[in-house]
């Protein structure tokens, strides 16, 4: 009676694929690279901070576009398929973004300069939706505490903000005990 509950009834249903292996494939491949794109394009920055809000449309979109990606399959070389065609996609973009110069910025976003001689530009920051508040937190976040001691900031490929301050900039006391330190 235990093993009725464990075995399937049916094994070809779990090993034998529902759809064309090639099918999964294209789907995987519509699927994801529509998301990349739409999700570089419109969420760049959201990924240095996810957000309540962040998880909640992915999970919304990973639900709406699951029929749509994988159909109507239930075996696992199905499921293993879809997978590969993933990751393989998520692989084969960071290859091309790292060997080719001319996909770089199509893949990667370049990294946005937004504040010069402790002054925020607002171009860059309207370009970004950053409000001052966002990036007074993420200054603070990395032990600066007013935007006028920042040499340089920019708003890195992956959303975070990096800055300089005004006292490493001309090898200032902060980047001495840092060499000292290494």
């Amino acid at each position: 009676m235990l093993l009725a509950v464990l075995i399937p009834k049916q094994w070809s249903q779990f090993v034998v694929p529902d759809v064309a292996l090639l099918e999964i494939f294209l789907r995987g491949t519509i699927i994801y690279l529509f998301l990349f794109f739409l999700l570089r394009f419109i969420m760049k920055r959201e990924s240095a901070g996810v957000g309540i809000s962040d998880v909640l449309v992915i999970v919304l979109i990973a639900d709406a576009v699951q029929n749509g990606m994988a159909g109507d399959y239930t075996s696992v070389p199905d499921a293993l398929m879809l997978a590969i065609t993933i990751i393989g996609w998520d692989y084969a973009l960071s290859f091309l973004a790292f060997h080719s110069e001319r996909l770089r910025p199509l893949i990667r976003p370049e990294r946005l300069l937004l504040i010069r001689a402790g002054k925020v530009l607002h171009e860059s920051a309207r370009k970004e939706l950053l409000t001052l508040q966002e990036i007074q937190g993420q200054l603070h976040q990395q032990g600066i505490h007013r935007i006028e001691d920042v040499a340089e900031a920019w708003v890195e490929s992956d959303g975070v903000i990096t800055a300089i301050p005004k006292s490493q900039e001309n090898g200032g006391p902060s980047q001495k005990k840092e060499k000292q330190t290494n």
